[in-house]
């Protein structure tokens, strides 16, 4: 029997996927090591930032690490 996909089949696969990349993800190491981690490479990208000169993409940057470290400390909520 033909069943046609749908929208809300694509967005269910899609989520499975996206699942599957987030356990993989935090298989890797435990969401408080992944911020320490982060801290880390944003500590050392502000060190050579002051080296480098000015970026006009700083706010972004800052942005992005934020958002990665309250995923992670979501993340983290989850496990407990």
């Amino acid at each position: 029997m033909y069943t046609p996909i749908t929208d809300e089949s694509l967005d269910s696969s899609r989520l499975a996927h996206y699942g599957q990349l987030v356990q993989d993800l935090l298989s890797q190491t435990s969401p408080e090591e992944w911020i320490g981690d982060l801290w880390s490479i944003y500590s050392g990208y502000m060190v050579s930032e002051k080296e480098a000169g000015y970026n006009p993409r700083c706010t972004e940057i800052f942005e992005t690490f934020r958002e990665l470290v309250f995923f992670f400390e979501k993340a983290q909520r989850l496990t407990v």
